[in-house]
């Protein structure tokens, strides 16, 4: 699917007077470029991006066709292999990522040939992700915790309850949704919840939150009350391994990342800043739309630690990768 998306004459007046600025003479975005979207067509990546590339084209400095390219699966694999190979750093070509194409090059499937260090992020969507159940259980207790699956980033879930030295059992194959009507049956004790409504979520299923998947130990506004795994951490459990911990990090972020636009390595900072300010347009618009509790907008520099996030040394790499073989049997195919 292609879309064509033309800004108003708004764009044109903003161009001109651009030109004027201070630092900005002859900085100036392409009059066409491309937006790389995993797919499928009709799915929700697609249906965000077309919101995304409206508000870019609206909110650049001067006139920006920008066409949207969809490409592939959901998690976003083929259109970060796509854009690897064919982007240049001229400003042309801009990627959606989602988290789940992050743990895919985290957990070494063959799928995955691209390398997301040094990428620019433009702007990115970050959910809460929230391990939650109906109530922790005492020391020795069975502790059942529901995932889709070994290799998808939930199991960020299951590696942060190690690291407190709490033994838990993964119920494998179970979709967000089977997970939440598990826990309420009593199929598990305790589910990863991500994305938005996770307050209403969280009382429907009469669920209590235990802690959230932010490795830097922020608290969520949506969640304030409720801990950060670090705080669990630092307030008695053992202190990770830094590898591990590292790898926790980079799987809690694909966990929590909707998608973010990034650029290729080595765009020229005006270029990078121009598109920045276009994003500003979108976080204005769908700030005013009204988010659902629970995500976020970044722009800009404050995108940056979230990519940087996603690609961990690589000690952080192969110790993720051997805890997915120990803890869950699980080796790429």
């Amino acid at each position: 699917m292609t879309d064509r998306l033309v800004p108003t004459r708004r764009g044109l007046l903003l161009g001109a007077a651009a030109a004027t600025l201070p630092g900005r003479a002859g900085a100036m975005l392409p009059a066409t470029a491309k937006l790389l979207v995993p797919g499928p067509e009709d799915g929700p990546l697609a249906r965000w991006s077309e919101r995304l590339a409206a508000a870019l084209a609206r909110g650049a400095t001067s006139a920006v066709s920008l066409e949207r390219s969809v490409l592939g699966g959901a998690d976003g694999v083929t259109a970060a292999n796509r854009f690897a190979t064919q982007a240049a750093p001229d400003g042309r070509t801009l990627l959606v990522l989602p988290g789940a194409a992050a743990q895919a090059r985290l957990v070494g499937d063959p799928r995955a040939r691209f390398d997301a260090a040094g990428w620019l992020p433009v702007c990115a969507m970050q959910g809460i992700a929230v391990v939650a159940g109906r109530g922790f259980p005492a020391a020795g207790a069975p502790l059942r915790l529901g995932l889709p699956a070994a290799d998808a980033p939930g199991a960020a879930a299951l590696l942060g309850l190690d690291l407190l030295g709490v033994t838990a059992t993964p119920v494998l194959g179970l979709s967000p949704d089977q997970a939440e009507a598990a826990l309420a049956q009593g199929a598990v004790e305790a589910i990863l919840l991500q994305g938005a409504e996770v307050p209403a979520r969280l009382a429907a299923l009469q669920a209590r939150p235990w802690f959230t998947l932010d490795a830097a130990g922020a608290r969520d506004s949506t969640l304030p009350e409720t801990p950060a795994l670090p705080d669990l951490a630092a307030s008695g459990a053992a202190p990770p391994s830094a590898p591990l911990w590292a790898a926790f990090h980079a799987a809690a972020a694909a966990a929590r990342l909707r998608a973010a636009l990034v650029l290729p390595a080595l765009t020229p900072a005006n270029l990078v800043a121009l598109w920045r300010g276009a994003a500003q347009r979108w976080q204005e618009e769908e700030s005013r739309a009204g988010l659902p509790a629970g995500l976020r907008i970044r722009t800009g520099a404050e995108a940056a630690p979230l990519l940087a996030a996603l690609v961990p040394p690589a000690a952080a790499t192969l110790a993720y990768r051997d805890w997915l073989r120990r803890r869950l049997n699980w080796r790429p195919e």
